[in-house]
């Protein structure tokens, strides 16, 4: 019903949101990754941060997979007017232009059969669409990836939250 979703969306610190992420994946990254936090600014973002904090989940898994032995991942926040950004930059192989092309595709992966659906980004990018965002990514073949989610503060046809 609309009241519930209504209700599950807040104005949420996204920070916050990043910190616990971290927090849950961090034993599966720390012995590859040195995280390096470039945090901005940032206001209070209309979502459901349950669901921002598994497309944070999914970039920090994708980032440290892309890292063969180790390496580092720059995790940057800002905002631009009346957007927010949320960017994950790692040191890892990189991608050919091919597959940075394919990577938003249901069931696209590089990973061996049988060690990963491929579902992760798409559903990312599901996410963020759903909130009038967008998922940008620049990547260069043995010099790691950046992945940037952008999201507007304000959802557009969502009723004022901040009461």
């Amino acid at each position: 019903s609309y009241s519930d979703h209504e209700q599950s969306w807040r104005s949420a610190d996204l920070h916050a949101g990043l910190e616990s992420t971290i927090n849950i994946v961090w034993n599966e990254l720390k012995y590859k990754v040195t995280l390096e936090r470039n945090y901005g600014k940032l206001p209070l973002v209309q979502c459901r941060l349950s669901e921002l904090n598994q497309v944070f989940m999914n970039m920090l898994l994708n980032a440290s997979q892309a890292i063969v032995e180790r390496g580092t991942i720059t995790l940057s926040t800002g905002v631009e007017g009346s957007e927010v950004w949320v960017q994950f930059e790692d040191t890892g192989q990189g991608m050919t232009e091919e597959v940075r092309q394919s990577i938003f595709d249901p069931f696209f992966t590089t990973k061996p059969v049988g060690s990963g659906t491929g579902l992760c980004l798409s559903i990312s990018y599901g996410i963020a669409q759903s909130y009038n965002g967008r998922i940008e990514v620049h990547s260069t073949p043995g010099a790691g990836s950046c992945f940037r989610t952008t999201l507007p503060i304000y959802q557009p046809d969502l009723p004022d939250l901040t009461g």
